[in-house]
């Protein structure tokens, strides 16, 4: 198969990634927040997060996550749109050693029901309409 969206990357931009790099996708974010703390991780509607920002806010959830006492590897379900408080939520429940459960926000009712109970999340996190978008 020809990968014609390699010509799209810039110059430096390996073609494949060594997947034995990293022993977790958490190794990965916390060497990216460590290496790169000074620049912006995330762009929401003229809002940013750096990778800093990213790695504070994202080690104060999973410390709150776990004080909830769930065992490690519980699944932890997601519901929120394109906004600033996802990447920080994942990043925080992989963090915490939980497994993230994507939910989609534009699920119908049977579709969400389906979800959750297929997927069996002990905690369920979403984004408020009330609450500002891409706010800190």
């Amino acid at each position: 198969m020809e990968r014609i969206w390699l010509k799209q990357y810039p110059a430096g931009v390996p073609a494949d990634v060594d997947v034995t790099r990293y022993t977790s996708l958490v190794e990965l974010l916390e060497e990216s927040f460590s290496k790169f703390s000074d620049r912006k991780a995330f762009i929401c509607m003229d809002k940013s997060i750096s990778y800093r920002d990213l790695d504070e806010m994202s080690l104060a959830l999973a410390a709150y996550l776990q004080s909830k006492g769930l065992q490690k590897g519980a699944r932890v379900a997601l519901m929120m749109p394109n906004v600033l408080q996802y990447p920080v939520s994942t990043a925080a429940v992989l963090r915490a050693g939980y497994t993230v459960v994507n939910v989609n926000p534009l699920y119908t009712p049977r579709e969400l029901e389906h979800q959750l109970k297929d997927s069996a999340p002990r905690r369920l996190s979403f984004w408020r309409i009330s609450q500002p978008p891409c706010s800190r």
